[in-house]
C-alpha cells in the first residue's frame, strides 16, 4: 500500500516475454463480476524503465481501492504469484519524439500521477538532450496520499531543471519542501505562467481538475495541440 486506499502492484508476463510500451500508456485488466458478466479496468503503467535498453520486464500499476468495488475485491484477494488477464498497452498520453517545446507542465491528482513516474527516464533524456525544463504539479489531500512523492523529489534533487510542486488541499505538512503549496493544483498553475511559445501541458486525473486546468491553459493561449489530457473516471 503506497497510500491508505492505493496499492502498488508489480507483475511479469507469464510467457516470459517483456512488455514493450511507451511511458504514459495503460493496460486493461479483464475479470468478471459475481454474476459472470465480463468487466475490465484501465490502469496506467507506473514502471520506471530506460527504454533505450529495450523493453522492460516489470508491469507496475497503482490501484485505487473503492469500497464495494468489484476490481477492488479482485486486487485485495491477490496473493503473490496469482495470475491476472490483461491486454494492451493502449493510449497516446505519451511524450512525443517531435516535440520542440522548452518546458513541460505536468499536472496530476491521485493516481493520475502514475504515467509521469514512467516518463522519468525520458524526461531525463530530454533535459540532457534538449535542455528543457519540467514542472510537475501533483495534487493530494495530505502527505499520506502523495503517491510516489519520494521518487519525484529524488528526481528533482538529481535534475535541477525538474521542479516538483506538491499541492496539499488540507494544509502543508510540517517539514515540507519549500516548493510545497497549500490548495489545489489549478489554483497554483498561474504561478508558472503558462506560455504558448514554450510550453506543452499534460493533464491527468480527476475530471474536474482536468477541465479546470484545460480552461486555464486555453485562456493563457495554449492551443489544443499543446494540451494533452487523460481523465480518470471511477467505474461504478
Amino acid at each position: 500500500m503506497i497510500a491508505p486506499t492505493v496499492g502498488h502492484y508489480c507483475f511479469v508476463r507469464d510467457d516470459g516475454q517483456p512488455l514493450d510500451f511507451q511511458p504514459g500508456q495503460f493496460i486493461q485488466v479483464h475479470f468478471e463480476y459475481a454474476d459472470g458478466t465480463p468487466a475490465k479496468r484501465s490502469y496506467s503503467l507506473a514502471t520506471i524503465h530506460d527504454h533505450a535498453l529495450g523493453p522492460g520486464e516489470a508491469v507496475e500499476i497503482a490501484v485505487s481501492f473503492v469500497p464495494g468495488g468489484a476490481a477492488t475485491a479482485l486486487f485485495e484477494a491477490l496473493a503473490p504469484g496469482h495470475p491476472l488477464q490483461a491486454s494492451g498497452p493502449y493510449g497516446r498520453f505519451c511524450l512525443q519524439p517531435g516535440d520542440h517545446n522548452q518546458r513541460y507542465l505536468l499536472i496530476a491528482t491521485g493516481t493520475g500521477v502514475t504515467p509521469y513516474r514512467s516518463m522519468l527516464p525520458l524526461l531525463a533524456q530530454a533535459i540532457a538532450g534538449r535542455n528543457i525544463e519540467v514542472v510537475l504539479l501533483q495534487g493530494a489531500r495530505n502527505d499520506e496520499e502523495l503517491l510516489y512523492g519520494e521518487d519525484f523529489r529524488a528526481f528533482a534533487d538529481a535534475h535541477p531543471a525538474f521542479r516538483y510542486v506538491p499541492c496539499y488541499s488540507r494544509g502543508i505538512p510540517d517539514g515540507a519542501h519549500p516548493d510545497a503549496r497549500h490548495g489545489y493544483v489549478q489554483q497554483h498553475l498561474p504561478e508558472f505562467a503558462p506560455d504558448p511559445a514554450r510550453d506543452i501541458a499534460y493533464l491527468c486525473g480527476n475530471p474536474n481538475m482536468v477541465d479546470a486546468c484545460f480552461e486555464a491553459l486555453k485562456e493563457a493561449g495554449l492551443p489544443g495541440a499543446q494540451i494533452r489530457r487523460e481523465k480518470y473516471v471511477s467505474s461504478k
